[in-house]
């Protein structure tokens, strides 16, 4: 079987098209290696995959790049994890997010549709598309109506296309709505890797909304687990959306308590308002995806941040 990995660079497409091809899968993976944050750890990771997936630097904006490689290699599944991630810089970079997670998701559907071997289409929705839900945890039934970010709305939207292309064409799309991930191979941007950079060199760390935050901290492996069982289901309908996360929500200050205990340092920190777009509490139900695939997470924090700061020490040095 072969699988088209977007965003193969990226720290969640990087683990999965190891596992993949650890199970046997012939990889093949885009990414266009982006600005959006350090280019250096995205190539650092394409290396580490070699001889074990087909990486190309490959946009999906690019429609008839994308359009030569779908008739190239003819992929049975198609992962599309390539987007423009960011709830912040969504409110910033407004343009960005319309090319990339509207017209890149739609190049990826047309591609699909008008491939000679219709791939089955598991792609990554968000949690962020529950807004400002205040009911916990949430659950796939729960309206997704009223996103607080840009970001957000590019999400809820690419659910909305699969389905149209799942209804009028027969196509399977599977969407997974991840919650926060986190471990070794991490992103720079997010809150993991800004409070250890902040911790290791002394400075306060921003925490929003006064700590008064929650997120649903889910470990990458975890995540992977979930992706493969969705990716090798043989029993899924055409078109569903899944929950992926840990089934539990963590106390932002728990958090910075256990990683400042994983670095060996007591860190400063600063007490800043909610930012916008921010909600401040995200809490997956993950029942549905356990009963349609067995997923089931196991990592805690307290089991998962050390061996983020154990990679973040060793890949920025500080040891």
């Amino acid at each position: 079987m072969k699988i088209l990995i977007t965003g193969i660079a990226g720290f969640i497409g990087f683990h999965a098209a190891k596992e993949f091809a650890a199970r046997g899968w012939k990889v093949i993976g885009i990414d266009n290696f982006c600005d959006y944050y350090d280019v250096k750890l995205k190539r650092d990771r394409a290396a580490l995959l070699e001889g074990l997936a087909s990486v190309r630097e490959t946009d999906i904006c690019d429609i008839a790049s994308l359009k030569a490689l779908f008739d190239e290699e003819s992929p049975d599944v198609v992962l599309n994890l390539a987007a423009q991630p960011g709830v912040r810089y969504s409110i910033s970079h407004p343009f960005v997010y319309q090319k990339t997670n509207l017209e890149g998701f739609l190049n990826i559907l047309e591609c699909c549709r008008h491939a000679a071997k219709i791939p089955k289409l598991v792609y990554a929705s968000s949690s962020s598309v529950y807004g400002g839900n205040v009911k916990m945890p949430f659950e796939e039934s729960d309206p997704v109506d009223n996103p607080v970010s840009l970001y957000a709305a590019t999400k809820k939207a690419n659910e909305l296309m699969a389905h149209t292309y799942s209804h009028l064409y027969g196509m399977q799309t599977i969407g997974l709505r991840f919650f926060t991930v986190y471990g070794a191979w991490y992103r720079p941007d997010m809150a993991l890797s800004l409070f250890a950079d902040a911790m290791l060199n002394d400075r306060p760390l921003k925490v929003f909304n006064n700590g008064n935050m929650k997120r649903d901290f889910t470990f990458v492996d975890d995540i992977v687990d979930g992706i493969v069982r969705t990716v090798e289901a043989a029993n899924l309908p055409r078109y569903d959306i899944f929950n992926i996360g840990n089934h539990r929500s963590e106390r932002l200050m728990d958090v910075i308590d256990v990683l400042a205990d994983a670095l060996g340092v007591k860190p400063k920190l600063e007490m800043l308002p909610m930012q916008p777009g921010d909600v401040p509490a995200t809490f997956a139900s993950v029942e549905k995806l356990h009963k349609a695939v067995g997923y089931e997470p196991k990592t805690t924090i307290r089991e998962g941040i050390p061996v983020f700061a154990e990679w973040y020490r060793k890949y920025r040095g500080r040891d």
